[in-house]
């Protein structure tokens, strides 16, 4: 591959927030730490981007505070936009709390990037070198679901189509998931999604969960199961295997799926091979996680050295 990624998923606002602890209903907490920013897709394509990837955002997003927020981000992120924005609807924004062991909890209200229509997926030229990533995110909101599963039989049969299902895949509805899977070439799921996706496996282990959904993809496919810490697993016509992770000290895991797409995203269209793809995906987001915020996913030559260092 030699082509630029195309990103169909959602650009909002994140109000990131840190405490000690989540407090109880009817309760208060002090936060130690906040920030406003551009996230959701984003991480996945500023990820891409630092890694050397060219990305096109192919998402919708809107006019108002928050959509000013976006279109900013957009505009300094080294991406190319294909959609002109909703003059009428602002962005939505997601509050993330992250407690003190580093887990995060969401709250998420939607705007426009839910307003994706099929007459906006069309205006996007995607070539056959292209890789197109799809986000469960994306195909949650009933507009964007519909367009989606829609638009993406449509592709060049060569494209390359990633989806990341997002920690809402048991809710998408099933005819939208099923459109989405039978186009998708690389599943990367993290595991508690893998573990969604697969209720019928309830004592399987991660990898046997992992060859369970190469079922549900385009013959094949290859599925993904991120591990944290552990690493990844792979599954595709070679069997089973771990990538393994690496060993940091984490502070923060908000944006760490997304830098592991976003980097290995990037390594296919350079032509890396799948292994190989992995293994930098892992490198990126452990280092992501050793930072806080959002788009915390490394330059590329940041990535480079960590995977010289564990060479060595």
């Amino acid at each position: 591959m030699s082509g630029r990624i195309v990103y169909t998923g959602n650009v909002i606002v994140d109000i990131g927030l840190a405490v000690e602890a989540i407090p109880e209903p009817g309760g208060d907490t002090i936060a130690t730490a906040s920030e406003i920013t551009a996230g959701g897709g984003y991480n996945v394509m500023t990820a891409a981007v630092r890694d050397g990837a060219t990305v096109t955002y192919a998402g919708q997003y809107g006019t108002g505070f928050f959509g000013t927020i976006v279109r900013d981000a957009l505009a300094a992120g080294g991406f190319d936009t294909a959609q002109p924005g909703l003059p009428d609807l602002d962005s939505g924004y997601s509050v993330a709390l992250v407690d003190a062991s580093t887990e995060r909890t969401f709250i998420t209200h939607v705007g426009a990037e839910g307003r994706l229509a099929y007459e906006d997926l069309v205006r996007v030229q995607v070539d056959p070198d292209d890789l197109v990533i799809v986000s469960g995110y994306g195909l949650a909101h009933p507009v964007n679901g519909a367009a989606l599963a829609r638009w993406l039989p449509g592709l060049p049969e060569a494209t390359t189509v990633v989806l990341d299902p997002s920690p809402l895949v048991a809710g998408l509805p099933a005819p939208v998931l099923d459109a989405a899977l039978a186009r998708t070439d690389v599943l990367s799921a993290n595991a508690r999604e893998a573990r969604l996706m697969t209720p019928d496996a309830e004592k399987a282990y991660l990898g046997e969960r992992a060859q369970a959904l190469r079922g549900r993809l385009r013959p094949g496919g290859i599925v993904i199961v991120r591990d944290g810490g552990h690493g990844a697993w792979i599954a595709d016509d070679h069997g089973v295997r771990l990538v393994p992770g690496f060993d940091v000290a984490a502070v923060d895991t908000t944006g760490a799926g997304d830098a592991h797409v976003g980097v290995f995203t990037a390594a296919l269209t350079r032509g890396e091979d799948l292994d190989a793809a992995v293994r930098r995906a892992n490198a990126a987001a452990a280092l992501a996680v050793t930072r806080r915020g959002p788009a915390t996913a490394p330059e590329r030559a940041e990535t480079d050295r960590l995977l010289r260092e564990q060479n060595a």
